[in-house]
């Protein structure tokens, strides 16, 4: 483990403390999460799903950050799309219940609020299909343009200001990855499940496990980069 994997974790472990070790501080963060859910859900995004990418080029180039990376437009940019991603929650995790109820089923706020029932799996289940097939693959094509314009600008702050080329960008994305790899694996067998899982638990701890899981995706998506290059060096 190198001196830079110490400090790391310490300055997780400083941060988190707090939280576990004084109860105000918990109950401070509850309370302003539940009058300014929106306002927490870039705070989430930005720092959890921004943690996730700088653990994945741990593991994938062997430092936390490196020039051209650029953390603060990365952050930036995970705080807006937990913007959209908590509407999408309250859309969905609104919409779907109703639709369901339109099929003949009983879905009530009971039913989410109560312990585990199959009728509460399903609605989680359902939430979290229409919401990945239909939301996800437009926000991770965003997220991708938005990762090429700042590897473009040099992870400049100022750069990252700049107007953002999206039809070339577009047009160039891999579009064989994102197809085979984003799409097609991890909606699938990551998102869905995971977010299942998501809309299973009480509302005020949703958001945040869907910003842990950028960390998780983070680490995920850097094991899968790893594997690909070697495959690629056995090709070669």
């Amino acid at each position: 483990m190198k001196k830079s994997d110490l400090t790391f974790l310490a300055g997780i472990i400083i941060f988190l403390a707090p939280f576990f070790l004084f109860p105000e501080v918990f109950a401070m963060y509850k309370n302003f999460n539940a009058a300014h859910g929106m306002i927490m859900s870039f705070i989430k995004f930005a720092i959890l799903a921004t943690t996730g990418e700088v653990i994945g080029l741990r593991i994938t180039r062997g430092v936390y950050n490196k020039v051209g990376f650029g953390i603060i437009p990365r952050a930036i940019v995970w705080g807006f799309l937990g913007l959209g991603i908590k509407m999408a929650f309250i859309v969905f995790a609104t919409g779907m219940p109703n639709f369901l109820n339109y099929l003949g089923f009983n879905i009530s706020d009971s039913v989410m609020a109560s312990g585990f029932s199959g009728l509460k799996l399903l609605t989680a289940f359902s939430i979290s299909v229409s919401m990945n097939v239909i939301f996800a693959p437009l926000m991770m094509t965003f997220h991708k343009i938005t990762d090429e314009h700042i590897t473009r600008k040099g992870g400049t702050i100022k750069g990252f200001f700049s107007p953002i080329q999206f039809s070339d960008i577009f047009t160039n994305l891999n579009w064989k990855v994102m197809w085979d790899f984003v799409f097609m694996k991890t909606i699938p067998f990551f998102w869905i499940p995971a977010h299942t899982i998501t809309f299973m638990l009480p509302k005020e701890y949703q958001i945040l496990f869907a910003a842990l899981l950028g960390v998780a995706l983070g680490v995920i998506l850097a094991f899968a980069s790893l594997n690909s290059k070697k495959e690629a060096a056995v090709i070669k």
